[in-house]
């Protein structure tokens, strides 16, 4: 069982009795310690989007996307949902269908974002050093241009 995670943000009375925002966050944003975003390269493109759209599932795209919410509320999470590889990024761990495993791996920026950089379908017992090294290309990529 996961840890509990969501906390509500309950508004503060202002004088005249209508209710402020709790913080100055953006709507999307309350709740959520740390929001996610999509690694997006020079030409537009947001590789990882595209590769969850083309899962062949529907079940494990909402599984992965459990997950990846259960950090942004509960951030920092550890095992078995998240695990850190080291300079900077972590792996989210996602359990599918017919007992595959999927890992996207992200890093947090200085923004206090999470971003997601790569994802793959687990086939070995160690994470592949070419997932790896594309997930820190995309982030040291992020990092130069960051938005």
């Amino acid at each position: 069982m996961y840890p509990i995670w969501y906390t509500a943000e309950v508004g503060r009375k202002s004088h005249s009795g209508e209710e402020e925002p709790a913080s100055s966050a953006p709507a999307e944003y309350h709740g959520k310690r740390i929001p996610a975003i999509f690694f997006r390269t020079e030409a537009g493109g947001e590789p990882l989007r595209d590769w969850l759209k083309g899962l062949p599932s529907d079940q494990d795209r909402k599984r992965i996307g459990e997950d990846i919410k259960t950090i942004e509320f509960g951030w920092p999470v550890g095992m078995p949902v998240c695990r850190p590889l080291g300079d900077g990024i972590h792996e989210v761990r996602s359990s599918l269908s017919r007992n595959r495993i999927a890992r996207i791996l992200f890093y947090v920026d200085k923004k206090g974002r999470m971003v997601l950089l790569h994802g793959f379908i687990k086939k070995t017992r160690k994470t592949p050093d070419e997932d790896l090294k594309l997930a820190r290309i995309n982030k040291n990529r992020h990092q130069k241009g960051v938005t």
